[in-house]
């Protein structure tokens, strides 16, 4: 089946290089392959590749070459200039990576103005009721919270086989990519770390705390929570302020791209599931159209609190609360109401009766339904 990336990275094969990054095994190199038919396609971590790559002998033949991986070369970047201004396109180039790529996306670089950059997402409620055209939305997120949303584990469909793979997954991320990338030597504290952050998904984060829980620095933990979040392990929302400075000093919230690493109670597994579906869509809308968006969430002084917060060039233009069963509006979302009147008000309720709308235009909407057709403003 065709990703929601598909046509549109389609669309700029014949203009620039295509960086396709995103957490392993989303479905990355599949995408790439069904790109076009015509392709050689290479792996660095592969030997007989990487020596072929030194040679630069793929088959220009090809109408597409993609480059797995590709980021674990030393200076590739030079190197993939190189070929760009010396031999352009045809063939297109992609190259895709489960890390890295993003990050070098946003620092200036040698390959500025030679590369169209996109991040691959896992599934949620609204590809998958895309590619399978059901109206069965609550079941499409039930599964979900219980599976995730990486193709694998979700096409497969069984709790048990997810646990094995969900094991073998975050293996491959810390003893192979992350050492690889970054020689990190302390791998049985990060995974004590992602243990912690599995317990605390929706609460805020303090530095120091998981400083003291494992022992280490405050400098170590947002070290290591910046690798994590360079693997797409994690994603970080910080607190809403006007001045962005000050809410980088606050407490942030982290979640996981795989949503069934979050332990504790559904209403955590919830929010963690809308965290990622709007990141993705945010994701998209920059990297195909390339509107300004970000994610935040909502904390006042009286500790009055709103899950998520949408910025459209700096200015709130969504609040989504998200709520289990309760579907009477969140007070902190009535407050909010009268502070931003050309916000929309959303609270997401995934077990709801009735859906309704308030004289304030507060909306209480069912949470499946929802995250399989919203488009943010």
């Amino acid at each position: 089946m065709d990703r929601y990336l598909t046509p549109h990275i389609r669309k700029d094969l014949d203009r620039k290089i295509i960086l396709l990054s995103g957490p392993r095994q989303t479905g990355k190199t599949t995408l790439a392959k069904a790109l076009h038919p015509s392709h050689d396609y290479f792996n660095f971590d592969e030997v007989d590749h990487r020596l072929e790559l030194k040679e630069k002998s793929w088959d220009r033949s090809k109408k597409l070459i993609i480059f797995d991986e590709l980021h674990k070369m030393k200076n590739w970047k030079r190197w993939l200039k190189g070929i760009y201004d010396t031999e352009g396109i045809p063939p297109s180039i992609v190259v895709t990576g489960s890390a890295r790529l993003d990050t070098y996306r946003k620092t200036g670089d040698s390959l500025a103005g030679r590369f169209f950059s996109f991040r691959l997402h896992p599934l949620d409620v609204k590809e998958i009721r895309h590619q399978t055209k059901t109206k069965e939305t609550q079941k499409i997120l039930d599964t979900l919270l219980l599976l995730g949303g990486f193709p694998e584990p979700y096409l497969e469909g069984k709790e048990e086989f997810y646990h094995r793979w969900r094991k073998s997954h975050l293996d491959i991320i810390l003893r192979q990519d992350l050492i690889t990338l970054e020689r990190v030597s302390e791998i049985a504290s990060i995974e004590t770390l992602i243990q912690l952050l599995r317990k605390r998904v929706g609460g805020l984060i303090s530095y120091s705390s998981l400083a003291e829980d494992l022992d280490c620095s405050d400098k170590t933990v947002k070290r290591w929570l910046t690798l994590l979040e360079n693997m797409y392990v994690v994603f970080k929302v910080l607190p809403y302020h006007r001045h962005i400075a000050r809410a980088l000093k606050k407490s942030p919230k982290y979640f996981f791209l795989d949503i069934g690493q979050v332990l504790g109670e559904e209403s955590a597994k919830l929010e963690n599931a809308v965290a990622c579906a709007l990141l993705k869509d945010i994701h998209f809308r920059e990297d195909c159209f390339g509107e300004n968006r970000s994610l935040f969430f909502m904390r006042t002084k009286e500790n009055k609190e709103i899950d998520f917060v949408i910025l459209r060039d700096e200015a709130p233009v969504l609040f989504v609360e998200v709520k289990v069963s309760d579907d009477s509006p969140s007070p902190a979302l009535m407050s909010y109401a009268a502070r931003f009147p050309d916000a929309k008000k959303l609270q997401l309720v995934k077990n709801l009766k009735r859906e309704k709308t308030y004289p304030n235009r507060v909306e209480i909407r069912r949470a499946a339904d929802w995250l399989a057709s919203f488009e943010l403003s």
